[in-house]
């Protein structure tokens, strides 16, 4: 008797919801659309009772605090206590006395920077420390560009790419850049370091495969610290080495799922200034099934006839190289970089290249002025002909003739790199740090014969696809710039002059090293 008159309860209890549920507006559409849904598709109506459930124990659930309870009470001396052992890591390694008595002595130049610079201290001297390569930096022409377009802009565009930050002088440029290179499209960034290091995480991410030369620049390197890829390296301009690592990762994921696979490395290596072999690099490329990524960085504006970059030194076609990356603030002497490649490479990094995207765009004075340096290399071929030409007397006076260094540069490339030879290393056992000892010493005595120099600075290892740091390190070198602002006849006495400065150093500690064992 009690369980008929419970059924009659839970009977009139459903009437009387049901009743009132269908006085509520719009309830019969509900209703209808639960039947035709049960029937139809019953999963999908579980589904969403599920999500209805839920979303009503969640605005029901009660708040809660993260402090309460989850923590250990500290009295005040004891946050003292840990206050006061508390020791910060520092942001940077702690200066040396060697980096300490360099930058302590370092030349500051006073004025715009030219082929002849004045000092601090009031002498001038001959400046073959800069990119200045063409003299673009003393030319009017290009100056008064750049201050019309000062005037007419302002000083920056005040906004990010793609919004209201870009101009038309941008688009310009990007158009000269692409129809230079014979690229389809081109983008132009507004930091030449931030250029490559950005376009590699935009096309590389976790679980892909790059496959880089082991000397590669700095910015190549933080390019793969932010895409996260597995990173293996070659030896470098080892092509046969690079085809080795080819096959092995080709191996490697015969059996696992399909990844995107890179390759990259600099047409003008920045720590070797030697050239990389293009033709054979695409070969290697277009066998293997991978996209190159070419930096250069440092040969667009310096390789080829009319400085087109190595793909017209070496003769081949751009749209063979995925994605052709450079900078307008070398030998332009401009500011920003730019990657060239197909419409479907430009776009993609209009919408995911961080330092595109998350930057103010590049001034109109320098996209001004990179067009029009980049318009005067184009008509006027003559400047890198006289260029080489300087490059051709400067070598002639170091590399044949010095007993001491050795230029490691391409013939064509205006940054003359000069390492100590083999036997002298091996003679005296130098260490790297020894060397740049040296070679500091170096840079001193030709500054003080009125003609300045730099030295190829040195950057943290590569670290490898596990982790770890690898063999190679930066070789100490000296960086001679060539200048087309020289004539023939004062870059062979400035030649000169650096050749007598490391002979005199190096000629200086083999006889204090020879008299060591005496004095002892």
């Amino acid at each position: 008797m009690e369980f008929q008159e419970a059924q009659r309860f839970v009977q009139q209890s459903m009437h009387d919801i049901t009743s009132t549920f269908q006085k509520v507006p719009g309830s019969a559409m509900l209703i209808r659309y639960i039947q035709s849904s049960y029937q139809n598709d019953p999963v999908r109506s579980a589904i969403e009772l599920i999500l209805v459930i839920f979303f009503v124990r969640y605005l029901l659930a009660s708040s809660y605090a993260t402090h309460s309870g989850n923590f250990v009470t500290l009295t005040e001396s004891e946050i003292d206590d840990l206050v006061e052992e508390w020791t910060p890591e520092p942001l940077v390694a702690p200066t040396t006395a060697f980096e300490k008595a360099e930058s302590d002595n370092l030349p500051i130049i006073v004025g715009p920077t030219g082929p002849k610079s004045r000092l601090t201290n009031g002498r001038t001297v001959t400046n073959l420390a800069s990119y200045n390569f063409y003299n673009f930096v003393g030319n009017e022409q290009v100056k008064e560009k750049a201050i019309q377009t000062l005037r007419t802009y302002g000083v920056g565009p005040c906004g990010p790419p793609q919004f209201y930050g870009t101009q038309d002088v941008h688009m310009k440029t990007e158009a000269a850049i692409a129809s230079c290179l014979g690229t389809e499209g081109c983008i132009v960034y507004a930091h030449a370091f931030s250029t490559i290091s950005s376009v590699i995480p935009a096309f590389c991410k976790r679980g892909d495969i790059i496959v880089a030369d082991r000397a590669v620049n700095y910015s190549i390197r933080k390019g793969f610290q932010a895409a996260r890829s597995q990173v293996r390296y070659y030896e470098h301009n080892n092509l046969e080495d690079l085809e080795r690592v080819l096959q092995k990762v080709i191996k490697d994921q015969a059996k696992k799922p399909l990844t995107r696979r890179f390759i990259v490395t600099e047409a003008l290596s920045e720590t070797l200034g030697d050239c990389v072999d293009l033709p054979k690099l695409i070969e290697l490329k277009q066998r293997y099934k991978f996209r190159l990524m070419l930096d250069e960085t440092w040969s667009f504006g310096v390789l080829g006839r009319t400085g087109r970059g190595l793909t017209e030194a070496q003769n081949v076609d751009p749209t063979q190289v995925d994605m052709l990356i450079g900078s307008l603030a070398g030998p332009l002497c401009a500011g920003g970089g730019f990657c060239a490649g197909t419409t479907d490479v430009v776009d993609h990094q209009r919408i995911s290249a961080a330092s595109y995207t998350y930057s103010a765009a590049l001034p109109a004075m320098l996209a001004t002025t990179a067009c029009e340096t980049l318009n005067m290399l184009l008509t006027t071929p003559e400047i890198l002909v006289q260029c080489r030409e300087n490059i051709k007397a400067m070598r002639a006076q170091l590399d044949p003739r010095s007993d001491w260094v050795h230029c490691t540069s391409a013939i064509d490339n205006p940054v003359m790199l000069l390492t100590l030879k083999p036997d002298v290393v091996n003679s005296r056992r130098l260490s790297i740090e020894e060397q740049e000892r040296l070679l500091q010493e170096c840079v001193d005595e030709t500054l003080a014969n009125g003609v300045l120099i730099t030295r190829l600075k040195s950057m943290p290892t590569a670290p490898g696809s596990n982790g770890k740091d690898t063999e190679w390190k930066l070789k100490p070198a000296l960086k001679v710039c060539m200048t087309t602002g020289l004539s023939k006849k004062e870059i062979e006495k400035a030649g000169i002059t650096i050749r007598h400065a490391i002979t005199k150093v190096l000629t200086r500690k083999s006889s204090s090293k020879l008299a060591l064992p005496n004095v002892v």
